[in-house]
């Protein structure tokens, strides 16, 4: 069972994402809030695997939430659901440790496979989004890199996560490495667990402070 938060200043979204995540009986609505600071205090009683996080709250906002939501439950996943789909908000968003970011236009069988997704430990951002979050990457200055980081990775998970970076699909670096997408997939989980990040979006901006992938062409 999925045990999900749900987190809107809004009591009309929150009854309809009620509604539409019992649908499905893998996943438990377990606590609603209307605040950022509602949603911390509710997180920390209740430790549900997934949160639906609005980001526009009274007071404490929904990145600044997410934020101290993951300071006391890493292993928390947060869906970062808005009207907006601006890059301050996917960069604030991603810089806090959310493992998903959807626009409230999502449908039913997308919100509910949205938290499958990220319950499982993958990263979820909508295609519109996906793109647009490689590009700002790739198109602003590389911090001064650390070498160290991925001084643990193989030439191989090297070359995936760079690959990774790039925005290809495990199928897409299946076929530029001649390698099955399951073992590419196997590169990318191991790449993950040595620096020590949450997810493939985490992977994503290593590569670029790191200086593993360079502008896109």
């Amino acid at each position: 069972m999925i045990n999900v938060l749900l987190a809107d200043d809004q009591h009309l979204v929150r009854a309809g994402f009620r509604s539409l995540l019992r649908r499905d009986k893998q996943i438990q609505v377990v606590g609603e809030a209307s605040t950022g600071d509602e949603a911390v205090r509710t997180a920390r009683a209740l430790r549900p695997d997934v949160i639906l996080m609005d980001i526009r709250m009274p007071g404490l906002d929904g990145i600044a939430a997410t934020r101290e939501i993951l300071a006391f439950a890493p292993d928390t996943r947060v869906i970062i659901l808005t009207t907006f789909e601006t890059d301050e908000y996917v960069f604030a968003a991603l810089a806090a440790g959310a493992s998903g970011f959807l626009t409230k236009e999502i449908g039913p069988d997308g919100l509910r496979q949205a938290v499958r997704v990220v319950a499982a430990g993958d990263a979820l951002l909508s295609p519109s989004v996906t793109r647009r979050v490689v590009g700002q990457f790739a198109h602003r200055p590389v911090a001064s890199p650390r070498g160290d980081r991925l001084a643990a990775l193989t030439e191989r998970e090297r070359e995936v996560v760079r690959l990774v970076a790039t925005g290809l699909s495990n199928d897409d670096i299946a076929r530029e490495l001649v390698i099955s997408p399951l073992t590419a997939k196997t590169h990318i989980t191991r790449a993950i667990a040595k620096l020590g990040v949450r997810d493939r979006v985490q992977l994503v901006i290593v590569a670029f402070e790191e200086g593993l992938a360079g502008p896109l062409s």
